[in-house]
């Protein structure tokens, strides 16, 4: 007993192990796929366990839809529950099935392929009586189709009905004798009812796109009845048919008149008498309204003479911002649907939400909306298109009006041309439209895939503002669609790009015309500004003659000169329109159109373009400054003793520190890149305002001011010129707003660091001389009042204390003048004289075939160079030299306004006192404006090719810095090449 136990506990453990491992060890639950198509003949499809069961005895598969099944031929039901059938085998003397499957019955006539009675054409089948009663033998009744019957079996061929008006009146009877009549499309007509024969009609549709034709069943079989069925009876439905078929084709019509828009342009001439509809002559009476006249010029004068009976206004109490669009729907059997307001799914195709397709019918807000579609999903969505009449309702108040909306076909083609590209007196404007055509480009059979689908990828909606209107007045609309062809081979795998978009334009020549006519005046001046800038650099570099390089020169200063005047029309023309668009009430002026924004762009890369060889150019000719530095120290006292070949003891004078010239020289090395703004911060404070503080709203394309928007609301594609205006116009404004700070603070309350040189150059007792040209530079002079300045802490104290007492003379050039800062132009013979000195130097740094030998290493040459240099300067400035001298006086108003000395400097030197500190020209520091309006357009530039700020912020900086290394580096090196001052002392 217990080994059976044992045996039981055992046996019962390893299943559950074997069960457990099992869980453990499948995969996750799955089914195996099945489809209604995948069932057998003797299968149908189980819609609850999704797979594919077996019928019941004598049962078959419903060939409808596969989803239950049927008795088989012969077999009526014999009893039934609602989910399944019981089948039974009818007897031989009754060997037919009743039409409701539940009754065996004898046949007068033949049995079809179900196995049910069948009667002659113009019978109907009786198998019951007025009681319900199931009769021993089916009859066949013979309708009667002569007066005053005239009936017919219907379509299910149960009951004898009353047959159509067209076979009646044509024949006086239900059928449609030929060949005097013709019957198409279930209707009948006379043999001469249309102009051409029903076998000459042209039932393909040509698919320009894909150079491909296709015999559309669904022309086949409706376009010549609908076309006669229009004009024999005026028959609304009919006409509506067939003007949607001419829609299907494109609107496109040829000389020929067999194609539906050659038959739909034949019935409108043909039925003049009948009048036009609604006082509108190109709607005539029980047609479609298709086209607007063919007049030349008629597009023009359709959207551009009369504008809509509405204002638009984006704030105030009259703020009127809502496109109201209404259309008229139909189907493709001409039946008027309904009455739909747009601004749904039915002009949108791409899938988006309710409030971001409502935004597209907000005056103002550019509307742009593009998507990937499935065709897979457009053949099941849309099995048959839909027809759009699309008006304006113009409500006021209790009264609605409707103005239709003009549409212009680009695939519209006229005897095989595009008549709708191109010059606007030339467009052909249409009315009815459709989004997805997957009807007429069945080629076989109705029920068949389409061949060719045709879809609406390019829809838009364009409003034209008013010449000079203050009160948001605008022209009609005009829907533009663009069809694309697309050729069926695997649904599931082919897509469609469409796109939809609403788009402003307002006449932009007048601001053309006005943004010329500044350029050519700015421009000019430009050129006279230029001239003068040349004129002033020859008198500078002292050369009289005009040559290739002072034409080069003219043009280097006029590039620079026309930048900042193509700099200041495209900020000036970006700010307006950022001022008046936003902050209008009634609407007056529309922002331009991407296209009509290329020219501004273009001015923008010219005015980049330039600055760039405006700013390169200031660049090279900074670092090629000559600097030297005038130490007036002079030895104090005898030094050491020292023995002469004679024996007799000499003393030598004390040497000279050179530390105070080195920091001097390290002083101005420093300074060179300090610049009156900080990049770092520049940057900061612009990416804030525009991406954290949301001031990039601003330059979106609708009239809103607000800088936060909800994240569920539509986001409109932002304005070039609203962009680049609001991100110039936010660093001008904060790079002033430094510069403001910088002088008008910083300087006077922190430190000047310009002024702290010149204050150093006092103190070091060391004079500084800039040449930026040949015969033109700048002097700093730094003659120490005290006579000595290399000395000791106590005594240096004692001498500042002396001179803030007023104890001491003035630090100026002058006597009793405190001005250090000079502009100077030097003669001829004083600027050959210092490259006289300096000519050992340059042949030393030359080629090594220049170089003499024999002569004494580069230290020494140095040393000797830097000497004879300093004393001979120094000489020049205390008046040694009378071929050589120089005069002070002050510079005109006239000449410091337009930069240009009107003496020549022939005999002597001319010093201009100048408190301005303009050597700073040759600094970044004086030319802020040049950088600041560089890294404006840098910015503006990289944020346009990439449309972000801040990757426009982050290559500002970087270029900011690369450059500020570069000056930093080669102007350390030519500091220590013109100083004579190692370049391993400047740190």
């Amino acid at each position: 007993m217990a080994t059976e136990t044992r045996l039981i506990i055992i046996c019962r453990l390893a299943l559950f192990l074997t069960t457990k491992s099992n869980v453990l060890n499948s995969q996750p639950f799955s089914v195996t796929f099945q489809g209604p198509s995948d069932c057998s003949v003797e299968q149908y499809f189980d819609i609850s366990s999704l797979s594919c069961q077996k019928c019941g005895p004598n049962q078959k598969n419903s060939t409808t839809a596969g989803l239950s099944c049927e008795c088989q031929t012969g077999y009526r039901i014999l009893s039934t529950n609602g989910a399944s059938i019981t089948c039974q085998q009818c007897p031989s003397d009754k060997p037919a099935v009743t039409k409701d499957g539940f009754g065996c019955i004898r046949c007068q006539g033949l049995l079809d392929d179900q196995g049910k009675c069948q009667c002659p054409s113009g019978s109907v089948l009786v198998e019951r009586d007025y009681q319900g009663n199931l009769l021993e033998e089916a009859i066949c009744k013979v309708c009667n189709g002569a007066e005053p019957s005239l009936s017919a079996p219907d379509s299910s061929g149960n009951r004898c009905e009353r047959c159509h008006a067209s076979f009646i009146n044509t024949s006086r009877s239900c059928m449609c004798t030929s060949p005097s009549n013709v019957q198409a499309g279930g209707l009948c007509f006379p043999q001469n009812s249309l102009p051409i024969q029903s076998s000459a009609v042209n039932p393909n549709i040509i698919y320009t796109q894909l150079s491909l034709t296709v015999q559309s069943a669904w022309f086949s079989k409706n376009l010549y009845s609908s076309a006669a069925a229009c004009l024999v009876y005026s028959n609304l439905t009919a006409c509506q048919a067939l003007g949607n078929m001419c829609a299907m084709n494109m609107h496109s019509f040829s000389s020929a008149a067999n194609d539906a828009c050659g038959l739909f342009n034949t019935i409108f001439r043909s039925t003049a008498a009948l009048g036009s509809t609604q006082d509108i002559s190109y709607w005539r009476a029980n047609l479609p309204w298709l086209y607007y006249g063919d007049q030349p010029g008629m597009a023009n004068r359709v959207l551009q003479t009369d504008p809509l009976p509405v204002g638009f206004s984006f704030k105030g109490d009259k703020q009127n911002t809502d496109i109201r669009l209404l259309t008229a729907v139909y189907n493709a059997r001409g039946e008027f649907l309904k009455w739909e307001k747009v601004g749904g799914a039915n002009l949108q195709l791409c899938p988006e939400t309710v409030t971001k397709q409502k935004a597209a019918f907000s005056f103002g807000t550019a509307y742009q909306e593009s998507c990937v579609l499935s065709v897979a999903e457009l053949l099941n969505a849309k099995p048959e298109p839909l027809f759009y009449d699309v008006f304006v309702d113009l409500r006021k108040g209790q009264e609605r009006q409707l103005l239709p909306v003009p549409t212009r076909i680009l695939n519209q083609q006229y005897n095989g041309q595009f008549i709708n590209e191109g010059n606007m007196n030339n467009w052909y404007l249409s009315r009815r439209v459709l989004l997805v055509d997957t009807l007429s480009g069945r080629e076989k059979s109705l029920r068949s895939n389409p061949k060719v689908i045709r879809v609406a990828t390019d829809i838009k909606i364009r409003f034209q503002l008013v010449v000079g209107t203050q009160k948001g007045q605008v022209f009609p609309p005009l829907l533009s669609i663009s069809y694309t062809d697309v050729l069926i081979t695997d649904p599931k795998t082919q897509v469609v790009p469409v796109s939809f978009a609403v788009e402003y334009e307002m006449d932009q020549k007048e601001a053309q015309i006005k943004t010329d006519i500044a350029l050519g005046v700015l421009g000019g001046l430009g050129v006279l500004y230029s001239i003068v800038k040349t004129a002033s650099w020859k008198r500078r570099i002292a050369s009289p003659l005009i040559d290739l390089e002072t034409v080069l020169k003219f043009l280097l200063f006029y590039a620079g000169d026309l930048a900042n005047v193509f700099f200041v029309i495209t900020v000036g023309t970006g700010l307006y329109w950022l001022i008046f668009y936003k902050a209008q009430y009634f609407v007056s002026v529309l922002l331009p159109l991407p296209a009509q924004e290329e020219r501004l762009v273009s001015y923008i890369g010219c005015a980049f373009a330039l600055k760039t060889v405006q700013f390169l150019h200031k660049l090279v000719h900074q670092l090629s400054v000559d600097v030297f530095l005038i130490d007036w120290e002079r030895p104090r006292g005898k030094g050491n003793r020292t023995a002469l070949a004679s024996g007799e003891p000499k003393r030598d004078p004390s040497p000279i520190s050179i530390w105070r010239t080195y920091f001097v020289a390290n002083e101005w090395n420093e300074i060179q890149t300090i610049r009156k703004i900080s990049p770092t911060f520049q940057v900061i404070a612009v990416l804030f305002l525009l991406e954290v503080a949301g001031f990039s709203s601003l330059a979106l394309r609708d009239p809103w001011s607000t800088l936060e928007r909800p994240s569920q609301a539509y986001t409109p594609p932002y304005s070039l010129t609203l962009r680049y205006g609001l991100a110039a116009t936010l660093w001008l404004c904060i790079g002033l707003l430094q510069v403001m700070f910088f002088t008008m603070f910083y300087e006077r309350f922190v430190e000047d660091k310009i002024r702290q040189f010149v204050d150093l150059c006092s103190i070091s007792n060391v004079s500084v001389l800039l040449l930026s040209h040949r015969c033109f530079g700048y002097y700093i002079h730094g003659r120490s009042v005290h006579g000595h300045a290399d000395t000791n802490m106590e005594e240096m104290n004692v001498n500042l204390k002396r001179e803030a007492e007023s104890l001491c003379g003035q630090r100026g050039l002058l006597p009793n003048t405190d001005t250090q800062t000079f502009q100077i132009s030097i003669t001829h013979r004083l600027r050959q004289q210092y490259e006289r000195i300096r000519e050992p130097l340059s042949r030393r740094n030359g080629p090594s075939r220049l170089v003499d030998a024999s002569s004494a290493n580069p230290f020494e040459q140095s040393t000797r160079a830097y000497h004879t240099m300093n004393r001979f300067l120094g000489s020049v400035i205390d008046h040694a030299h009378r071929d050589m001298d120089y005069i002070v006086r002050d510079k005109l108003l006239f000449e410091r306004i337009i930069g240009m000395e009107f003496l020549e400097p022939t005999d002597k030197s001319i010093f201009y006192n100048d408190e301005s500190h303009s050597f700073g020209d040759v600094l970044f520091y004086g030319n802020e404006a040049t950088l600041l309006i560089f890294d404006t357009l840098f910015f503006c530039v990289v944020d346009l090719g990439s449309q972000s700020f801040v990757l426009a912020a982050a290559l500002t900086y970087l270029q900011q810095t690369i450059f500020r290394l570069i000056r930093n580096a080669i102007g350390r090196r030519n500091l220590a090449n013109k100083t004579l001052v190692d370049q391993r002392f400047l740190i």
